[in-house]
Parts: structure tokens; sequence; C-alpha cells
């Protein structure tokens, strides 16, 4: 099939989910509800099918070479499917974005104006080896009155068919056109390719994955586009911290789990706290098996300890300061101040999330003021830059760029607005 062949058909697609999304953005809020809860409980009565295409993923997959991080994303057993039927749940119980008022006034000649929220259309997704993406976008698109295109990768292809055929079902017992929630993954990366050029048919593009991916898709993208963004993530120890607090949050952090964008990748040391902070959180990190990528002072400091693991200390090159590694591994620097810290990380962090551990009240206002990212987090683990712990529900991505939208997206980021005028007959002198 040729690539001009295959740019028609997904322009068709999305010509079809607009002619759907019209007749989404008009039901009540109680009809897409109904639908939601719906779709919740499909998932838990298909659990074990979705499950089961999902193991043949995996198994494929990890024959082809996947590392344990994206495994850990692809993964998508009967509890995760469960999971995401509670997410669909509570996003039902959200309340409707479509048609809240921003804000309204009156002008002088009595014309009353509102800017009212609405749906913005057909949005795109491009992921990879995520299929609980699949259930989130879905969900939150018919709850916000949006159609859903949907490219989830080569490696999720079985789990993501599986779940899009019962959210179809679901959508058509329900009276709405299953080309609401569709894919184009039967396209290959070809189909990609197209949903970037679909200006005119597709709304939003949104890309979620790698660091490859998301700028493949800003830099080729015809279709506008939020950026989400890879996840170089920092935790900036001060000289004010407190270890009781500081090892629980790193390791958290770092280990809970390594393939997803807030696992931290960074720990950066206040030169006056390294000698007596840095050995403790070290040795937890060793001990949880995270290899150490330190700076000159930090690996003389680690390398020191009597009782450390040499396979786990490396010195630190240029190149790591800017990798999110997705795996067992962390980045190690001191730096002579907070000015440096601040520096450091908005030189190089993916504007996802940074922490401060400290106790000092203006060093934390500092931080927060000035540091340029998406989410900051004060004395707490950047695990919790997530739509789900957020109160959205799900979320969309997490936004890296300035625009409307930034940090976890949630149903409110996925309108926009227009203004309607209420006049009586007012003509303009």
């Amino acid at each position: 099939m040729e690539f001009p062949e295959i740019f028609d058909q997904v322009c068709a697609r999305a010509d079809a989910a607009a002619k759907a999304q019209s007749t989404l953005a008009r039901a009540t809020t109680d009809a897409k509800n109904a639908v939601l809860l719906a779709i919740a409980d499909a998932l838990d009565a298909n659990a074990e099918v979705i499950a089961e295409a999902n193991a043949a993923d995996m198994r494929q997959s990890r024959a082809d070479g996947m590392d344990e991080g994206k495994l850990d994303r692809l993964r998508f057993d009967v509890d995760r499917v469960k999971a995401a039927a509670g997410g669909v749940r509570h996003v039902a119980s959200l309340p409707d974005p479509v048609g809240q008022i921003v804000r309204g006034y009156t002008l002088p000649n009595g014309m009353r104006l509102t800017q009212t929220r609405v749906p913005i259309g057909v949005i795109g997704m491009i992921y990879e080896a995520r299929p609980n993406v699949t259930v989130d976008v879905a969900s939150l698109c018919l709850k916000s009155g949006n159609a859903a295109m949907l490219r989830g990768g080569h490696a999720a292809e079985r789990t993501n068919a599986a779940t899009l055929g019962v959210i179809g079902e679901v959508l058509q017992a329900h009276g709405f056109d299953s080309a609401l929630v569709q894919s184009v993954d039967d396209f290959g990366r070809d189909g990609a390719t197209a949903m970037m050029q679909a200006r005119g048919h597709i709304d939003l593009l949104v890309p979620r994955g790698g660091r490859g991916l998301i700028q493949a898709v800003v830099a080729n993208s015809k279709v506008p586009v939020i950026e989400t963004g890879a996840g170089n993530v920092h935790i900036y120890m001060d000289r004010a911290g407190d270890p009781a607090k500081a090892i629980p949050i790193i390791i958290n952090a770092k280990t809970q789990r390594i393939g997803v964008c807030n696992a931290a990748e960074k720990l950066i040391v206040h030169a006056e706290a390294a000698e007596r902070f840095l050995p403790l959180a070290a040795a937890a990190l060793m001990e949880a098996g995270v290899e150490l990528h330190a700076d000159e002072r930090a690996y003389a400091i680690i390398d020191a300890m009597p009782d450390h693991d040499p396979q786990l200390l490396k010195h630190a090159t240029d190149e790591d300061w800017d990798t999110e590694y997705l795996a067992l591994t962390m980045g190690v620097k001191i730096v002579d101040s907070l000015d440096e810290a601040i520096e450091h990380i908005n030189r190089h962090s993916t504007g996802h999330t940074e922490s401060i551990v400290s106790e000092d009240y203006a060093a934390i206002e500092e931080f927060t003021g000035r540091i340029d990212s998406a989410v900051v987090m004060v004395n707490a683990s950047t695990r919790f830059t997530d739509g789900g712990v957020f109160g959205f529900g799900a979320e969309l991505g997490i936004s890296t760029q300035k625009m409307h939208a930034r940090g976890p997206m949630g149903l409110a980021e996925m309108t926009t607005t227009k203004w309607i005028g209420y006049g009586q007959g007012q003509v303009r002198a």
C-alpha cells in the first residue's frame, strides 16, 4: 500500500471521527457518564481477554529485546485493566467541562459576553508501549466531547485492539458511532506519519513517549501539537534538607516504577550537605540496585564508603546530565549553591518535574519561583506528578510546553473556548 493511499484512508477515518464528534458534542453529561460507566463495567468483564492479548504482546516484546522499563509500561495485566476501569469511573464522577463559563460580563451597550468551554474536536495521540493510555485517552475524550484517533505502536497492538474492541461495542450499544475512538495501528508507522500530515482533519496531536518520538512529532507535524515531555527529572537536596525525609523520597522517586516519566533521574546535592548526606543516599540507592553516575566530587565521597558496591559506581559524562535513563540508574552531582542547582536543572531538565528537599523557607521559595518546569514538588516524591493523583481521574499526558495546557492534562485542558455574544439588536458605530 502506497503512502498517499494510507494518508487518504487516515483522513477519511478522521473525518468519520469528526462527524461522530459533532453528535457527541451535543450529548448531555448524563449520557456521556452512562457510556463511561458502561465502558468501565465492560473493561472489568473483559479484563482477562485484554490481559491475554497483552501477555502475547509482552512475550513478543521481551523476545525482541525490549528493556525492563518499557516492559513495565507495556504490562496491562488484569489488575492494571481493572485499575484503568476505576480511572474511567473517576472520570465519569468529575464535573463536565463542556459548557462551563470561564468568564462573562456585560458591555456598556448591553451586550452580554460569555467565554464558554467547548470540545477541541478530533484529538490524535501517538504513543508507544502504553496500553493504559488507550483507556485514559478514550475516557477523557468522551467526557470532554472529543473524538480520539490513536496510534498506540506495534508493541501494544494486540492489547490496544482488544481494548478498543470493548470500547467500540459499548459506544454502539449506547447509540454512538464507534468512530469516536479508533486506531490507525493497522497502517504501522505510515499511520503515524499520515496523522502528522492530516491538518484540517485532526485538530490537535499529542505525542507521548520517549524524547525521540516526541521530537519527531514536533518537528514533522503539520497538525498543531501539544508537547509532552520526556522526564529528565531532578531531586535537589538543599543544605537545609532533612535526610530522614530525603532518603524515602529519593528511593520512591527512583525505584517505585523505573519506566515512567515522573521517575527521578538525577540527584543534585548541595556541597554543605554532601559529606553527611551522600553516603546515606548512595547506600540506600545501591541497596536498591541503582547504578550511580557521579561527578568527580560525588564519586570521591561514594568511592570512600567502605561498603559501597564498585559495580554500581560510574564516572558521569556530559551526556549523563541530559539522559532520561528509564532504568535503575541515577546521575549524582554536587553543587556549591542553590543558584548553581537551579541553573543546572533549568539547563538540563526536560521541563517535567523537579523536587527540592529543604527546611529553609527562603530556599524553597527561591527554588519554586525560578525552576522552569511544569511541576515543582517540595519535600515530596516526583512520582506524584500524575493526572490520577492530581484528581483528574486520568491524564492525556504531562504537557511541558507553555501554551494553554501545562503539567498533567485532564478534562479542562482538553477543551478550548468560544465567545458568545447575546445582544438585543446592537450595532457597532
